[in-house]
């Protein structure tokens, strides 16, 4: 039995448990291949073996354990004490080994015996001979007692509310966790800073000076709560969380790689998320959206938009090999999946079996066959109803009244059209030519899959025009003209979105990848969620009257099964992640056993059942949040809590933290008076620096002429993958290539040089100046003062007005005159703009 003081082993304890039961093992010699060998096979040689080794350490044979990896040998016979392997598997040296768990005692003892008595290595029966013979099936694969009943695979239900005194469950679970340590909450924060904390956590911008003060009047008890239904309720939530949304979407505005072309439909996706955590819709249908909303709701538009999160893969176009490209771009859908709607690192087991977490090799191509059939459309219509009927009856009549000249036209277009093709795609693999060329009617659906992946580099109408000649190129000119005669039949283009369908009702086969290789395949194997929970193919049923599989409608609906243990648990820790900095998991995309541990599973569980019961709904979810004294309390320092638990694991304090580039943009332009609120449509392109783009035609960046469509909020920004807005990159914006779980905020002297140099900042700075002093009969202690409400929700404390006030009247002394101090009071409001006061969130 293992004795626990909180969450950390008493190893002394241990260590005398050990000690007794090796004292029994030492009757008898320990034999290698009888007693050691099955420990290390079934225990550290997935890891410590295949290369490449963890840490560089092979433990299958004796020399290459003495050896050692990159901390050292891993045995020293005769010396168990001092033997790394010792260390590791008893936790004296962290992390404790097997990964996830830990030996028997027994098994502790035997290794022991055997390090101590000279860690003998019987040659004849070497450890690989030892590990059972990998399974040829999923379903077949013998999970570990351990792996099955590793926690993020576990049902979740409710907890008991702990018996404390707390006005809120969150608060009893944690003020249950902080006595476990003799520590208590911190008391709460002042009004402003809470007022602050609300308003940038949920609209991502500063509360402005009259909301402050008609919150500083309100004395009853549910003023804070009047706050947060407001702020909830305005546009500028959906803006603000769903540019975390984002961040997991890997969302831009451009495809990436060398060319980084634009997608000039991608925005509409965009604005299908923030329009979505405004109305708070439910979370389950947000999720069956992205995944399969052409499946499940044909006739929604905002459906067929939401597909869009499996379109904003990064993509070379150009490249020569349509077959490669296909799987890139499913390799990519796959490993974003599995992180963001499970939290797991699929993305390890596309070469091999996971080497910590039960996910089979198999099971990253079981997750794959789900949109083994998709293709993209960017330029999906999205007219429904009688607007779609209107539409098809106008665009029938023109291809009616035109069919003879396009007839003509196509056929002057072919005379051209195969030796252009056989020049454009004379790189192509050999099966994927003849899929090009095979006649539409006898393409297979992997042939499809070809042709579809092949489609940037197959010449358009316009370029077999060009080449065209002689009579040909006239004929065509005067095809043209009578063609543009019915301009007033053909219909106006729709409303067009980025958007992913399945090709056919037939998927081409999935198979398992030798080493992840597009050409080198393996076992066949169908639609499948994780072995460990569910080793069956997915149940699969094509929609009656679409074009389509049904798979990705059955991995939808999979994932948002309440009995599914991963998707609630997921998503309550990444809005938990959002409001407090960290998540009650910190890997919020890794809930594996290289991720962390929950701090607090039994609140981890409330939360997510919670979610369910309350209709998936997030606003709900950040109400409950916001209204615990947890997210309430202060963020001064308690020395002894620091000391008992550094890190804020049991949250004792609200963790200050600094804000995002976004957010720190649109409060400066919101101090300066600046911020255009404008919602909704394609990107937007503020000035950058001089000699960013360097005159790249790869790295384009052309300012808006409008101001004002400049100054809008940092959401709409145009997100190009090969540029990133310069302000933004230096606050860490994510690489838009993969999913970003988490901003990380670093400390680079990028920072306060873009804060002090920046022509942008500075142009704010006179805005905010110019705000305050044309402000008229304000005297310059007034001025001070309004300079600080607006800024940072308070007056200035004594010393700091009189510093400012010694700084101007310096300033307008020494240079002289109004203009002077007005300059000077620029630069005093730069200086505020640039404090950490107003760069973080307290």
């Amino acid at each position: 039995m293992t004795l626990r003081f909180g969450r950390r082993p008493v190893w002394p304890v241990i260590g005398l448990l050990v000690c007794t039961v090796a004292s029994a093992q030492t009757a008898k010699k320990v034999s290698f291949a009888t007693d050691v060998a099955p420990i290390l096979a079934k225990n550290c040689a997935q890891c410590h073996g295949p290369a490449p080794a963890m840490a560089n350490l092979d433990l299958r044979s004796r020399d290459a354990a003495l050896k050692g990896g990159q901390h050292g040998p891993a045995i020293v016979p005769g010396d168990a004490a001092g033997s790394r392997l010792y260390q590791h598997l008893t936790g004296q040296v962290q992390p404790q080994m097997p990964m996830g768990g830990r030996l028997t005692d027994a098994e502790t003892a035997v290794i022991k015996a055997w390090i101590d008595s000279g860690a003998e290595w019987d040659s004849a029966a070497p450890l690989n001979a030892a590990a059972p013979a990998p399974d040829k099936t999923a379903a077949a694969h013998k999970f570990t007692d351990q792996q099955r009943k590793y926690w993020a695979f576990q049902k979740v239900t409710k907890p008991p509310v702990p018996a404390v005194s707390a006005r809120n469950p969150i608060d009893a679970f944690v003020l249950a966790k902080l006595a476990t340590q003799n520590l208590k909450p911190n008391p709460p924060a002042d009004k402003i800073t809470l007022l602050r904390r609300a308003n940038l956590d949920l609209t991502g911008l500063p509360p402005s000076p009259e909301d402050t003060q008609a919150f500083l009047a309100d004395n009853s008890p549910s003023a804070f709560e009047k706050v947060v239904d407001r702020l909830l309720a305005s546009p500028q939530y959906g803006e603000r969380w769903g540019r975390h949304w984002l961040d997991l979407a890997r969302y831009a505005d451009s495809a990436g790689f060398k060319a980084d072309e634009t997608r000039p439909n991608v925005w509409r996706y965009r604005d299908y998320v923030i329009q979505s955590f405004n109305e708070d819709k439910p979370y389950d249908r947000f999720v069956k959206e992205q995944i399969a909303g052409d499946e499940l709701y044909p006739d929604d538009p905002a459906a067929r938009i939401a597909t869009g999160f499996d379109r904003l893969w990064p993509d070379e176009s150009n490249l020569a090999n349509p077959i490669l490209r296909r799987q890139e771009i499913l390799n990519d859908i796959t490993d974003t999946v599995g992180a963001v709607f499970m939290g797991m690192t699929y993305g390890c087991a596309r070469c091999h079996d996971h080497k910590f977490d039960p996910i089979l090799q198999k099971d990253y191509y079981r997750l794959q066959a789900f949109f083994a059939n998709i293709r993209n459309d960017d330029h999906a219509s999205l007219l429904t109803g009688d607007q779609a009927a209107a539409y098809q009856r106008q665009r029938t009549e023109w291809e009616t009244q035109t069919r003879e000249i396009r007839a003509k036209m196509d056929t002057l277009l072919a005379s051209v059209r195969v030796e252009r093709l056989k020049e454009d795609i004379g790189m192509f693999p050999k099966e994927a030519q003849d899929a090009v060329f095979t006649p539409p009617e006898q393409r297979t659906p992997m042939q499809w899959q070809m042709y579809y992946r092949s489609a940037s580099r197959l010449p358009s109408n316009r370029e077999l025009e060009r080449a065209l000649k002689g009579d040909a190129k006239q004929q065509y000119a005067d095809l043209q003209k009578g063609l543009a005669q019915f301009d007033s039949l053909k219909p106006a283009d729709p409303p067009v979105a980025e958007a992913i369908f399945d090709g056919s009702r037939n998927a081409p086969p999935e198979f398992v990848l030798f080493k992840g290789v597009w050409d080198a395949p393996l076992d066949e194997v169908q639609p499948g969620v994780l072995s460990i929970l569910d080793p069956a193919p997915a149940k699969i049923v094509a929609p009656e009257g679409l074009n389509s599989t049904g798979r990705r409608s059955a991995l939808a609906n999979w994932l948002t099964d309440p009995k599914n243990p991963l998707t609630a648990r997921v998503m309550v820790n990444r809005i938990w992640q959002d409001h407090f900095g960290k998540g009650i998991v910190g890997t919020s995309s890794d809930f594996g056993v290289m991720g962390e541990r929950p701090a607090d599973p039994q609140l981890l569980d409330y939360l997510a059942t919670s979610f369910v019961e309350n209709g998936w709904s997030i606003k709900k979810m950040h109400r409950l949040i916001m209204l615990s004294t947890t997210y309430q309390q202060s963020s001064a320092y308690q020395e002894q809590a620091a000391k008992v638990d550094p890190d804020n694991k049991l949250l004792w304090r609200f963790d200050r933290r600094r804000l995002e580039g976004e957010v720190i943009r649109d409060s400066m332009l919101m101090a300066a008076g600046q911020l255009n609120l404008k919602m909704g449509g394609p990107g937007v392109f503020p000035p950058i620096p001089q000699g960013i783009s360097n005159g790249s035609k790869y790295l384009a960046w052309t300012a808006e002429k409008d101001p004002a469509e400049a100054d809008r909020r940092s959401v709409y920004v145009f997100v190009k993958r090969n540029l990133r807005y310069p302000m933004f990159e230096a606050y860490d914006f994510p690489d838009t290539s993969e999913s970003c779980p988490r901003r990380y905020a670093t400390v680079s002297p990028t920072q306060p040089l873009v804060g002090m140099n920046d022509d942008l900042i500075r142009q704010w700075s006179r805005e905010l100046a110019n705000r305050v002093l044309n402000d008229a009969g304000l005297s310059p202690d007034q001025q001070v003062e309004r300079a600080f409400r607006v800024v940072f929700n308070r007056a200035p404390k004594d010393d700091e007005r009189q510093a400012v006030l010694d700084f101007l009247n310096k300033q307008a002394g020494e240079i002289g005159g109004e203009t002077a101090r007005a300059a000077a009071f620029v630069d005093f409001c730069q200086a505020l703009l640039n404090s950490n006061e107003f760069l973080c969130v307290n």
